[in-house]
C-alpha cells in the first residue's frame, strides 16, 4: 500500500514506449528521507507522453497513440494504493498529441498535436470518461526556421488561472492564441505574435494572474508576458537567455514552471542539459537569473516541483533518468540529492497534490 501521507508523495511519470518503456510508471519521494523509489508500471499504453491530474487527486488522463490514431486515456487513481484503474478513452484521426490539460471542475479536456498544429477539446462525463472530441480547431501558418516552422505546430494548451480561457502555445507560427470554450466548442479571442523564429512551446501562469512565462524551443530565451484576464490579452515585456552566452552547441527549450509562492521560475535546457533558476519580481514580472543547474542526464524534457515546494524532479528522456533536488524556498536553488533512478523515456512528471 503506497497511501500518500506529508512523508511519502506519490509520483507518476508519461513515457516514449520505446525500448523497454511500457506506459505510465509511478514512484513515491520519501521528504524525510530525500529520496524517491524505484519506478514501476501503472498503466500500460502507448506513448503516454503527456499526462495532468484532476485537482481532486482522483483520475488522471494521458495522451495516447493506438494504431495510427492518437486519443486520450482516462484513469481512476485509487486513494490507498495509488494504483490506476482504466476507465476509457476517445480516438481522434487527428494523430498523437503532445499536451493534456483539465479544468478544475473535470468538465473539459483540451490537447495540443505538434504534428498537425491542432488543438482538441473534449468534454467529460459525470463518471470523469471523455465524450469524443466536441470541437477541433487547426492552426495556419509557418515560420522562418525551415526545419522547424514549415507549418503550425501546437506544444501547449492549457487553462488560465480563472478558466476563463485557454491558452495555447504554438512553436510553428511563433503565437500564443487565446481561446474560449462554451458548450464545448472553442472560439479564438486573442492572438499574440513572438519573435520570428523562437519557437514558443509552454506557458506558465504567475499565481498573481498578471503574468504569464514562455519557454522557447527554438532560442534559449524565456518570454516574460502581462496578461489581461478581462480579455485574455498578452503583451510582451522582456526575453531573458536561458543558457550562458557562450554556449553555441545544440539546445531546445522544454519545461518552465513555477513555485507555488510565485517567488522562482524554473525552466529545462536540453542540449545544454540543465535548468536554469529566475526570481520573479511580482511588481514587474521580469526575472533575474539566481544560477544553472545540471540535470545529470542528457535531454531534459520535464521536470516537477512536489507539493510541499522543498523538492524538484527532473526527467532526462535520453538517458532514462530522474534527477530530485531539494529546493531553497528561500532562495530557489536545487541541491542535488538523487540522479541514479531508473526509467525508460521520461517525458512528464506530475505529483499527486498535497
Amino acid at each position: 500500500m503506497v497511501k500518500q501521507n506529508q512523508q511519502t508523495i506519490i509520483g507518476y511519470i508519461g513515457t516514449y514506449t520505446k525500448g523497454n518503456s511500457k506506459g505510465i510508471y509511478r514512484f513515491t519521494l520519501d521528504t524525510v528521507e530525500g529520496k524517491i523509489s524505484t519506478p514501476v508500471l501503472a498503466a500500460e499504453l502507448t506513448d503516454p507522453t503527456y499526462i495532468t491530474i484532476s485537482e481532486d487527486n482522483k483520475h488522471l488522463y494521458a495522451i495516447l497513440k493506438e494504431a495510427g490514431s492518437g486519443g486520450v486515456s482516462a484513469y481512476s487513481i485509487n486513494e490507498d494504493s495509488s494504483d490506476l484503474t482504466y476507465l476509457g478513452k476517445q480516438l481522434t484521426p487527428n494523430g498523437s498529441s503532445c499536451h493534456i490539460s483539465i479544468d478544475s471542475e473535470k468538465h473539459i479536456l483540451v490537447t495540443s498535436n505538434y504534428g498537425d498544429g491542432i488543438i482538441e477539446a473534449y468534454q467529460l462525463q459525470k463518471d470523469a470518461t471523455p465524450l469524443p472530441v466536441s470541437s477541433t480547431i487547426r492552426h495556419e501558418g509557418k515560420g522562418p526556421n525551415k526545419d522547424r516552422q514549415e507549418k503550425a505546430h501546437t506544444h501547449f494548451a492549457g487553462f488560465t488561472p480563472d478558466e476563463k480561457f485557454i491558452a495555447v502555445v504554438d512553436l510553428g507560427i511563433d503565437k500564443v492564441i487565446t481561446y474560449k470554450i462554451h458548450n464545448g466548442v472553442l472560439e479564438e479571442v486573442n492572438s499574440l505574435s513572438v519573435a520570428p523564429g523562437s519557437g514558443p512551446r509552454h506557458l506558465t501562469f504567475h499565481p498573481n494572474g498578471k503574468f504569464a512565462f514562455v519557454m522557447a524551443e527554438l532560442v534559449p530565451e524565456v518570454i516574460v508576458l502581462s496578461y489581461d484576464s478581462l480579455n485574455g490579452r498578452f503583451s510582451e515585456l522582456q526575453t531573458v537567455r536561458t543558457v550562458p552566452e557562450d554556449f553555441s552547441e545544440n539546445n531546445q527549450g522544454s519545461a518552465i514552471h513555477i513555485s507555488a509562492d510565485g517567488h522562482f521560475v524554473y525552466a529545462a535546457n536540453r542540449g545544454h542539459d540543465s535548468i536554469a533558476v529566475f526570481q520573479t519580481n511580482h511588481a514587474t514580472g521580469n526575472l533575474t537569473l539566481v544560477e544553472l543547474v545540471s540535470t545529470e542526464g542528457h535531454w531534459p524534457r520535464d521536470f516537477a516541483i512536489d507539493p510541499s515546494g522543498k523538492f524538484l524532479v527532473a526527467s532526462n528522456e535520453e538517458s532514462g533518468n530522474l534527477t530530485l533536488y531539494s529546493r531553497n524556498e528561500s532562495t530557489g536553488k536545487l541541491t542535488l540529492l538523487q540522479k541514479d533512478v531508473q526509467v525508460p523515456f521520461p517525458v512528464c512528471v506530475k505529483f499527486l497534490q498535497g
